[in-house]
């Protein structure tokens, strides 16, 4: 029987903990370590680097990590696994060469494209699918040391290596299935060894203070053991893992490139202290299509966020946008959001909080209506305004902002490759059984609590909740720990129920999604982010406090449950 392979995660997003990569190496055993680099904001950032830069588009970041651990990880036999191409997957693995060869030492890199399509798409700054994990699993079995790859799913970085370690099929679903579980689980770092985590105060005081990265065990049959290195911070749960796996997903399916892993056969349990097993996995042949992330230059943004201090916030907050909208009568901004942000309470004992804050969003598809005229309309009410006047930071010139949305392409429509450290090129045939996405039947819920004594208090004294985007979408997961719990929540957070707790939801689609092996639900609500996170069309661009604000409204518990 192949022995079990040791994954570890360095890397949650672009900026993570720069010192993690020497942690993991230096904490424990591993057989591979994998870095995920990319988001969808950081897609376009890339892109806009290598508009400056033509040898640029990958997360420096990485490069650097190397110079100081790449002798370490060779000693230590531990292949290296990153997403951090980005944009130019070559550039990068020629840097890491030269890098290898000015420090001496002996490793093969690899890396994998075929996922830009930038140039099907006019107009677009980055068009990159979303590739499957066989092409870094052909880099590996090729003998790779390091392999780097763009636009991969954040799954890919393990399913490629125990594909590879395993000698898995395309067609061994459930093994994949659990892979993705795993993966999905490692993809954000300290996310799954307690950082975010909706009851960190049930913790103990200084637990938190540095997480140590999550690393998984997983066995030839897909099934892990989520885990950290002994000794480091954080902590590993059920609570910790099951967050993780509802973060930005939606239903039952979850579909990749490689595989759909049914969400609703995942069972996981303690098996000790940091430890916890997932296993069960059921995977399905995936999609005929694979998501592209596009992204294109949206036009230009500004902001301005006014201090409102002491009496009168509301009829201040009137005078000045009846102020700034005559001043920008003549050219008019195409869209104009005003958002009163009531930080301020009565008698206080400091300015700070006797102050409110009123956030001014200008965009258009021109720079001149966003930046000079509104900057120049601002500054000059600065004598001429609300008694108190004045503003965070002066208004800049305006920036231009991003817009993302996913097109969907056929899995032959790609070149996916392994390019290996000897310049060989393997093409990595598309999937060879495709299921179109249909939704699952909604799981039979559990008998509802009988009517009880109730106490109107916060959903978060009962319910976690971890929550996040995708393009325009929120995805929030709510999950509870006990049973009883469960058959509250199956029965209370309804759509209904969820467009009251959030009133930005009220106009928006909003689908629930039960997972019962979980006592979680998922919900995914519908162009509450505009046009994604690059747009930055909201307070929280990204929904990453949805979930938090969720919990702290107020309904009507079961006391038996508080």
């Amino acid at each position: 029987m192949t022995a079990d392979l040791r994954i570890g995660n360095v890397s949650g997003f672009y900026g993570d903990r720069f010192d993690a990569l020497r942690e993991m190496l230096t904490g424990g055993e591993l057989d591979v370590l994998t870095g995920d680099y990319l988001a969808e904001l950081t897609m376009l950032i890339l892109a806009r680097d290598r508009l400056k830069d033509p040898s640029a588009g990958y997360a420096r970041t990485f490069l650097r990590q190397l110079e100081e651990c790449l002798g370490l990880a060779h000693e230590r036999g531990v292949r290296i696994v990153a997403n951090a191409g980005g944009i130019n997957p070559a550039g990068l693995a020629g840097a890491v060469r030269e890098l290898a060869g000015r420090l001496g030492i002996p490793v093969r890199v690899a890396h994998v494209e075929g996922d830009d399509l930038t140039g099907r798409y006019p107009g677009s700054l980055a068009a990159h699918a979303y590739l499957g994990g066989f092409g870094i699993a052909a880099c590996l079995r090729e003998g790779a040391d390091v392999v780097v790859t763009g636009r991969v799913t954040d799954a890919a970085l393990v399913t490629g290596p125990a594909a590879a370690h395993f000698g898995w099929a395309p067609t061994d679903y459930d093994r994949l299935a659990g892979a993705v579980v795993t993966g999905h689980v490692l993809e954000c770092g300290t996310q799954a060894t307690g950082g975010n985590y909706a009851f960190f105060e049930e913790r103990p005081p200084g637990d938190l203070l540095r997480p140590g990265f999550p690393l998984a065990e997983v066995h030839e049959d897909g099934s892990s053991v989520i885990t950290k290195h002994p000794g480091t911070g954080g902590f590993v749960d059920i609570g910790t893992v099951t967050a993780q796996l509802l973060y930005e997903t939606g239903g039952a399916r979850y579909a990749g490139p490689d595989v759909t892993a049914r969400l609703d056969t995942v069972r996981i349990g303690r098996e000790g202290p940091d430890r916890v097993r997932i296993e069960g996995v059921r995977g399905e042949a995936p999609p005929p299509t694979l998501k592209v992330g596009l992204n294109r230059l949206g036009g230009f943004r500004n902001e301005v966020v006014f201090v409102l201090t002491g009496l009168g916030i509301e009829a201040k907050a009137d005078l000045v946008k009846r102020q700034m909208t005559g001043a920008l009568a003549t050219s008019p901004p195409a869209e104009v959001r005003w958002e009163l942000v009531r930080t301020d309470r009565a008698d206080a004992g400091t300015e700070e909080t006797a102050s409110a804050l009123l956030r001014l969003v200008v965009r258009d598809p021109g720079q001149d209506a966003v930046g000079r005229a509104l900057s120049g309309a601002a500054v000059e009410l600065a004598l001429a305004s609300y008694p108190g006047f004045h503003v965070v930071a002066p208004p800049g010139k305006g920036a231009p902002y991003g817009v993302f949305e996913d097109v969907y392409v056929p899995h032959g429509a790609v070149g996916h490759a392994a390019v290996l450290h000897d310049g060989r090129r393997l093409s990595v045939a598309p999937a060879r059984e495709t299921a179109v996405l249909e939704e699952v039947p909604q799981p039979q819920l559990p008998e509802p609590l009988p009517a009880g004594v109730t106490r109107r208090v916060p959903l978060g004294l009962l319910a976690g909740a971890r929550s996040g985007d995708k393009g325009g979408n929120a995805h929030v997961g709510v999950w509870v720990r006990s049973d009883d719990a469960w058959r509250w929540l199956a029965h209370e957070l309804t759509v209904e129920r969820l467009r009251e707790l959030v009133p930005e939801a009220a106009g928006l689609l909003v689908t629930r999604h039960a997972l019962p092996r979980l006592r979680a639900l998922n919900f995914v609500v519908e162009g509450i982010l505009g046009e994604g996170v690059a747009a930055q069309a909201r307070f929280d661009p990204q929904a990453k406090a949805l979930g938090e604000w969720l919990r702290s409204r107020h309904l009507d518990i079961p006391e038996a449950l508080l």
